[in-house]
């Protein structure tokens, strides 16, 4: 499972909030709900919430292994 808990760390620790995200940088609020539910999210997401922070993408989201994962 993909977790964003360090992405709300980062945001803590920046001078960004949700709303200059989604007012600013144009990020969807949609796209806020599902990082807050660890939902998925596309890569170009990641990519602008690196550049936003100027950050590595391990300072946004981190994988946990689960085990009610499907099976490969």
């Amino acid at each position: 499972m993909i977790d964003y808990s360090p992405f709300w760390n980062t945001l803590k620790n920046s001078s960004e909030s949700t709303y200059t995200l989604i007012k600013i940088h144009r990020i969807s609020s949609s796209t806020i709900n599902k990082l807050r539910k660890n939902n998925p999210v596309t890569t170009t997401t990641l990519n602008d919430l690196c550049r936003i922070f100027n950050c590595q993408i391990q300072d946004i989201c981190r994988y946990v292994p689960c085990e009610n994962e499907q099976k490969l």
